[in-house]
């Protein structure tokens, strides 16, 4: 169920009535995108609560005894908590990033705050290219240098690759295009490759009573792709995951059986077989990683995790609330 249908059909629920204060007070705030973000994230009632009422309690039209009186002690603590990092003065520049994003996550006594942040600066990112070119790059800036390795740090690989891929063209225009350029028809190709690689796939696994619950194609990021790039002299056929097949099982062990059958299937390549389930990353990331030498000698990546995983590795810590 989304907010929308949440606001229509349960208009007395805490979603519902911080929705109703704030559209009496101003009937043109449409804070819902920032909402649903928040939703999606499988965050509580009273944060996607609070996500309505942080700006007019900016703007003074709401009062923090009134949020508490009308809502909830709950959400008039984000609210305020929210408020407070809206006042941190950020002037970017890689000497203070880092002291910035500790700073964000020292004044967040509950680390919901941060996700209301995060949720508003995705909004904002999405909706950029209404805004002055000046704007656009102040903005861009920050997000890449704060905002995306703070929901890296929090385990959110989906925000924090949505936001650098976002910021991308804007910080690095000319690069951004040569990108493009580069990897049009070469994406094309492998992603058909794997498309006819996934029923052998499937048929391989059958055979040995396995039954993924997805299979699916994961293309690299832009932003990713150019910094991975530049390790390489922008040689796009030093890029083995460009296009990633991801296999999603139900339990662990399942996910080892398909590491293995992919192994006797296709040779793998020395160095690229990677265990993130025994030894995780640092921001909690879990699959196995490893790239083979497939049909007709290409290199072809393979990503295994369970749905849990694919979950957490998507949302981080939000998903964990």
């Amino acid at each position: 169920m989304t907010v929308r249908e949440i606001i229509e059909k349960n208009p007395e629920s805490l979603i519902g009535r911080a929705f109703s204060l704030v559209k009496n007070l101003e009937p043109k705030n449409n804070r819902i995108p920032i909402a649903e973000i928040l939703h999606r994230w499988q965050l509580d009632e009273a944060t996607v609560g609070a996500s309505f009422v942080i700006q007019p309690f900016k703007k003074g039209s709401l009062s923090l005894d009134s949020i508490k009186k009308q809502l909830g002690e709950d959400i008039a603590f984000l609210a305020e908590g929210a408020a407070k990092l809206g006042k941190v003065e950020y002037r970017v520049s890689d000497a203070r990033a880092q002291d910035l994003r500790k700073l964000i996550l020292a004044l967040s006594q509950d680390l919901r705050v941060v996700f209301l942040k995060l949720a508003e600066e995705l909004f904002k990112m999405r909706t950029i290219g209404a805004l002055p070119p000046g704007e656009q790059k102040k903005i861009a800036l920050e997000t890449q240098n704060i905002y995306a390795p703070l929901a890296l740090r929090l385990g959110m690989q989906n925000l924090s690759g949505e936001l650098k891929d976002i910021a991308f063209p804007y910080l690095y225009p000319k690069e951004y295009e040569s990108l493009k350029e580069v990897v049009k028809d070469e994406y094309r190709t492998r992603e058909n490759y794997l498309k006819e690689i996934k029923p052998l796939f499937e048929t391989e696994l059958a055979k040995n009573n396995l039954k993924p619950k997805v299979i699916d194609f994961r293309a690299k990021r832009y932003s990713s792709l150019y910094e991975k790039l530049k390790r390489y002299e922008m040689d796009i056929e030093k890029i083995y995951d460009l296009v990633a097949m991801r296999i999603i099982m139900e339990t662990i062990p399942e996910c080892y059986a398909v590491l293995g059958i992919v192994h006797h299937v296709w040779p793998p390549i020395p160095g690229r077989i990677k265990d993130y389930i025994a030894m995780p990353k640092l921001n909690s990331y879990r699959s196995l990683h490893t790239t083979v030498v497939g049909p007709k000698e290409k290199h072809l990546e393979s990503q295994v995790k369970t749905a849990k995983m694919h979950e957490e590795n998507e949302n981080g810590l939000a998903g964990h609330w």
